[in-house]
């Protein structure tokens, strides 16, 4: 009976256990309610095992069904995976690479993965877009781009699949003549919440309603890091910044860092993950660009690292 089992009833069931109804699983499946009732009934058959308690209003998951849905998306992600490759590999070449980059990441080290891919395929073009939180997993989400690199201070989507490339280090700065820089440190949390903090934000609603390290009430929020950098220097409010940003700024006394009493997160280890759909992972220019990207991130932090 289990060899009978389809990769049509696991999605049903993955898709029940995740809408927490029948009906809605239909509606997203497709399907009227009946017929996912039906085929999760044959699926419980087969298995021998039950997967929900349908006495209550809503089914839920029992233990059985908590245990194998793990298993059941496993199972899935994989055929999603064999699917792709093998459409890969009949497709061949990528016409076009595209490529959504979190703001965060240093563009040396993207400028070189870039001129890396190029000498490898010189013929496939590169399309590039430049987002803030959010927005690179939306781009690869509804397929714009193919490939993205965000910044995994927020969780990755179900649908993406992840590679770790590195990490980026946020200190927490302002100009020299703002009122927190005349301030013995360490400085409080109510300290700097008397202040306004410049935060980054986006417009898609992946991080809708989420904050990341916001200390302060009063907050200015922008959508371009550029804007958030010149805005820091003229003394406009305190934040956080990429430190490969600002080097030449600290160097040159146009920002000053924050030094923040224990338990406030001031220099904040950003990871960085290069992210693409699961069912449509990268083909062999897009591969070869991830590959060139972690080379590129290692060399980048070992001669920043540098005396």
């Amino acid at each position: 009976m289990l060899d009978a089992v389809t990769l049509d009833q696991l999605r049903t069931f993955i898709a029940a256990a995740e809408e927490g109804s029948f009906s809605a699983a239909g509606r997203k499946l497709r399907r009227a309610q009946s017929v996912v009732s039906q085929t999760l009934a044959n699926l419980e058959s087969q298995l021998g095992v039950k997967l929900f308690d349908r006495s209550g209003r809503y089914p839920l998951l029992t233990e059985e069904g908590q245990a194998l849905l793990p298993e059941a998306r496993a199972v899935a992600d994989d055929m999603d995976g064999f699917k792709a490759r093998a459409r890969a590999l009949r497709e061949g070449l990528e016409p076009e690479l595209s490529v959504a980059v979190d703001v965060m990441y240093p563009m040396d080290a993207l400028t070189c993965a870039a001129g890396l891919s190029r000498e490898k395929f010189p013929y496939t073009p590169l399309r590039l877009y430049v987002e803030a939180l959010g927005g690179v997993p939306q781009l690869v989400l509804e397929g714009t781009c193919r490939i993205g690199m965000m910044a995994t201070i927020q969780l990755v989507p179900e649908e993406l699949r992840a590679e770790p490339l590195g990490e980026v280090t946020l200190g927490t700065v302002v100009a020299p003549h703002h009122p927190l820089a005349q301030k013995p440190g360490p400085l409080t949390a109510e300290d700097v919440s008397e202040h306004v903090q410049l935060v980054l934000t986006d417009r898609t609603q992946l991080s809708a309603g989420r904050d990341f390290h916001v200390l302060s009430p009063q907050t200015w929020r922008l959508a371009d890091l550029g804007a958030k950098h010149a805005f820091l220097k003229a003394g406009f409010g305190w934040g956080g910044m990429p430190l490969h940003m600002i080097e030449r700024d600290l160097a040159e006394g146009a920002l000053v860092r924050l030094r923040l009493a224990t338990g406030i997160p001031y220099d904040v280890r950003l990871p960085i993950t290069v992210v693409y759909r699961k069912d449509e992972p990268p083909g062999p220019a897009g591969r070869a660009f991830i590959d060139s990207l972690k080379q590129s991130h290692v060399a980048d932090q070992s001669s920043a690292s540098s005396p």
